[in-house]
């Protein structure tokens, strides 16, 4: 298990943007990190990376793969070269390079490996992320809103995918807009607003009602922090 603890964090050092932020990271969990535009969510994702210019606290991570919010591609690199790439920089490369193939199946992408991904559609250099990402394994991901532009078949085999991983050990960061996807898998969530860590939990531990769901709950704890911040 690992702890991160974001004190403060920003991008000077006398203007935080995110505070007092403390979560536990568990073998076995897909974590939803859930809030509005704005809340903090990519910001603490940078702390954790170490990307932040300012965080005072303790984050230590275990080895992980990353899926950015905006995906980041060679120019002049085909998607076969962007693999092959990632391959030799492998410690077992014949085992990455068999699970990059298998993934760009699952994607749907096993026949543009000679195209150039900055050609391609979003949602096509999202799916070449995704295989980027997954294709080494981790006992951690972190994963900045994978969801935003692949279709519905894309998406239900990311759905499974790390639903697979899940159940197979691994601990996977989700940050998403898409919260009743986000409801049907993650096992707890962060719920962000303001850059601060307002709640936390699972969904029946932040439920008021069993069949609460969890956009309602999202609505109702910010609601709670504005009244109360007001009062």
């Amino acid at each position: 298990m690992h702890t991160i603890y974001i004190e403060e964090g920003g991008y000077e050092e006398k203007t935080p943007v995110i505070t007092d932020i403390r979560f536990t990271l568990q073998e076995g969990e897909i974590i939803g990190l859930i809030g509005g535009n704005g809340a903090g969510k990519s910001t603490t994702i940078q702390a954790m990376l170490g990307t932040l210019p300012y965080v005072k606290g303790e984050v230590t991570l275990p080895t992980f793969g990353y899926v950015p919010e905006r995906p980041i591609l060679y120019d002049y690199y085909t998607l076969a070269e962007h693999i092959h790439l990632l391959v030799q920089c492998s410690a077992q490369p014949e085992t990455v390079q068999k699970r990059a193939y298998e993934l760009a199946s699952l994607f749907k992408l096993d026949t543009h490996f000679e195209e150039y991904p900055t050609t391609f559609s979003k949602g096509m250099q999202q799916k070449v992320m995704l295989i980027l990402a997954f294709a080494p394994r981790y006992s951690f991901y972190i994963v900045d809103e994978p969801f935003m532009g692949l279709d519905p078949q894309a998406i239900r085999a990311l759905i499974r995918l790390l639903i697979e991983l899940r159940d197979e050990g691994a601990t996977i960061l989700l940050s998403t807009h898409a919260l009743d996807t986000a409801e049907k898998m993650c096992n707890r969530f962060l719920c962000l607003h303001n850059g601060v860590l307002i709640a936390q939990g699972s969904l029946q531990a932040l439920q008021q009602h069993r069949d609460e769901p969890l956009l309602d709950i999202f609505d109702r704890v910010i609601d709670e922090v504005t009244y109360a911040s007001i009062s």
